[in-house]
């Protein structure tokens, strides 16, 4: 048998929803020595991850680190630790990732509620207040973010709508920890988790989350320790959590000065989790959320300069994905591999009802920058020519200039 090569992937320009581009400090701290899950060096770092993600989540949650697993991993996690069978959930639908939220709960058993708005709207808060005194559900989960749809959804009053039916309130914040406004605290969210392959310029594999005093309690009802780790006194549930590795239970006194054995924990993960949430402070994170926004709306002025029609609720959008409407007679995914071929940039297609008719063109962490906004609009105005396309001679470019020039004005 002949063995492959070395790995040598392409170099690409990765302008898509996510992943995107690695920044090369994560990379770079990603290859650091491996030390035992124990040793004083990785539980320190374990602290500071904590600490880090506290003030990226802008929080003050005891319970919040990291769950090892991608995104979607935090997102199952965080149900299957909360949720048992017959609990009432109530998701505002308002995207592909909202139906995930829908189809996580029914695996946990959960009797699920859903409010549903066409694909590019914002749920409004008197749809979500209506149900929300109907179901009366033990958690409402919401998208923060949708990256199917490019729209972020206001949660302005769903804090209060929680507080008065004892409801826990969950935000999925993987698309826009980071890059967008999120204040858990001041918002009053429950649990949020999250992933370092969008905003936090990393790659997938670590699910940072944070979990309130509230949420906390509710999953330590159900903690029940292994037989092989338990000691005197030990909590052992009737209702357990159903899942051994998402089991949170465990996994916060994993992450507590116990340091209860639940598995072995992915160090090169943390380690780069812990740099995406140091460079992010180190930058600042407003001045981290302003760089995305004004990247954000340069690409979004650019498309709207090539003639293109922008998708969804703009007044809604998210700083860091726009949606491009493909135009008749293009064919999208012929325009997206010559993009790939021809310049090495990748933008993103869409799913469900919007597949065909939607490309999602991000900029976010270290892509959030002027050369990569401005290389990739010539390069996608130039594919468009080719596929006989006709639109405004560098209108894309200027319009981004534009943008940039009254940024610094």
């Amino acid at each position: 048998m002949t063995l492959p090569g070395p790995l040598n992937p392409p170099s690409r320009l990765l302008m898509g929803p996510g992943p995107i581009n690695a920044d090369p400090r994560v990379l770079r701290a990603m290859s650091a020595a491996l030390v035992g899950q124990y040793d004083p060096f990785m539980t320190h770092a374990m602290n500071e991850v904590m600490e880090l993600y506290r003030r990226v989540f802008v929080t003050s949650h005891r319970q919040t680190l990291l769950v090892d697993s991608t995104s979607r991993g935090g997102i199952e996690a965080a149900f299957v630790s909360v949720l048992e069978p017959g609990d009432k959930v109530l998701v505002p639908v308002m995207g592909r990732f909202g139906h995930l939220l829908v189809e996580i709960a029914q695996r946990c058993g959960a009797e699920v509620h859903t409010v549903e708005v066409p694909w590019g709207q914002v749920a409004p808060y008197e749809l979500i207040a209506d149900a929300m005194e109907k179901v009366q559900p033990k958690l409402l989960a919401v998208v923060h973010g949708d990256t199917s749809t490019t729209v972020v959804q206001p949660f302005d009053g769903l804090s209060d709508l929680c507080q008065r039916y004892g409801t826990l309130l969950y935000a999925d914040v993987t698309a826009t920890i980071g890059g967008n406004e999120f204040l858990t605290d001041a918002w009053g969210v429950d649990i949020a988790t999250g992933g370092l392959q969008k905003c936090l310029g990393g790659p997938s594999g670590s699910a940072p989350v944070t979990f309130s005093a509230h949420a906390e309690a509710v999953i330590n009802s159900r903690k029940s320790i292994e037989a092989g780790l338990r000691a005197e006194g030990d909590a052992v549930a009737s209702h357990p959590i159903r899942s051994n590795y998402f089991d949170m239970s465990m996994v916060f006194d994993y992450w507590s000065e116990r340091r209860l054995n639940h598995h072995t924990e992915a160090t090169t993960m943390l380690y780069g989790a812990r740099e995406c949430a140091r460079i992010v402070l180190e930058e600042g994170l407003e001045r981290f959320q302003a760089r995305h926004l004004v990247h954000g709306r340069a690409m979004m002025a650019g498309v709207r300069g090539l003639g293109l029609g922008v998708f969804g609720d703009v007044e809604h959008k998210m700083t860091n994905i726009v949606g491009v409407v493909i135009p008749d007679g293009v064919d999208g995914e012929a325009v997206r591999g010559h993009l790939l071929q021809d310049f090495g940039i990748e933008i993103g297609t869409s799913f469900g009802p919007l597949h065909g008719k939607v490309w999602r063109i991000g900029t976010m962490g270290c892509n959030a920058r002027q050369d990569a906004v401005l290389t990739t609009l010539a390069a996608l105005e130039s594919v468009l020519r080719r596929e006989g396309f006709g639109l405004p001679a560098g209108g894309g470019v200027d319009e981004a200039y534009r943008v940039y020039a009254e940024a610094t004005a």
